[in-house]
């Protein structure tokens, strides 16, 4: 463990090398100030390399970091080699059976979940915005390691640090979109301001990984909105009005 991370691991997952990182740890000054990993921020490159390092070894020394090219969808690739960072396949979950590969995430308030079928030895790795959480990014996710023989009824999933429900004030269209895909969906928002509701993103996501047949899921409950310290977060820096934001890192790989 490299001195001054913070490591967040949970024992549902005990048998791969995980861990959800804030900012803790990290090289970054100014605005990005700690362990941003974020390829696609304003950052100094050198320092956003050092980071990514600096993660891989916290978690899995010596192996590969992988991470996808984020774009909010429900696409999951299966990793079997892996790629330069200057050119990632475009996706929001990675899965793999290879000891070795260190699967990465990065989130500043979505939902970061990692997986394991401990029997199968098949791990994954999802980003789920929203967008990606409604269509289905979690259940592409599944079924990808499925397709790598693990069983649903194995899998255990862990929902990392995002933006909770007392942070996530969305308009009334927004939770209409969620209705409409499903009646039951009402249960994750709750009344606020005229026009406006507060969002159980984490909640839903838990839900959406239980539909599918992943009955060993569960949430950290780290809220990066109201943690500055610990967590970048997209909506803090929005409103703020900064001019960017950092990246955390949340990873899972088999140990060889």
């Amino acid at each position: 463990m490299i001195e001054g991370f913070e490591v967040l691991t949970h024992p549902s997952l005990a048998g791969a090398a995980h861990g959800f990182l804030g900012r803790r740890g990290g090289v970054s000054a100014g605005l990005m100030h700690g362990l941003n990993v974020g390829l696609g921020s304003e950052d100094n490159p050198a320092a956003i390399a050092e980071n990514r390092t600096r993660a891989r070894d916290a978690v899995l020394s010596g192996a590969v970091l992988v991470t996808p090219f984020q774009i909010h969808s429900a696409v999951a690739l299966t990793v079997t080699e892996p790629w330069p960072d200057d050119d990632r396949p475009r996706g929001d979950a990675l899965v793999t059976d290879r000891p070795g590969l260190l699967l990465g995430v990065l989130t500043a308030d979505c939902v970061p979940v990692l997986l394991h079928d401990a029997q199968a030895g098949v791990i994954g790795a999802a980003h789920a915005g929203w967008r990606g959480a409604i269509d289905g990014v979690t259940d592409a996710t599944v079924a990808a390691m499925v397709e790598l023989g693990a069983s649903v009824d194995r899998i255990a999933a862990v929902v990392g640090p995002c933006i909770q429900q007392p942070s996530y004030e969305v308009d009334d269209a927004f939770e209409a979109n969620f209705v409409m895909a499903e009646t039951l969906n009402a249960r994750f928002f709750r009344t606020g301001r005229e026009g406006h509701a507060w969002f159980d993103l984490s909640g839903y996501v838990v839900a959406r990984l239980q539909a599918a047949g992943v009955q060993n899921a569960v949430r950290l409950d780290e809220d990066t909105y109201t943690q500055a310290d610990r967590f970048f977060s997209f909506r803090r820096a929005t409103h703020r009005g900064e001019p960017g934001y950092g990246r955390q890192i949340s990873v899972i790989g088999l140990r060889g």
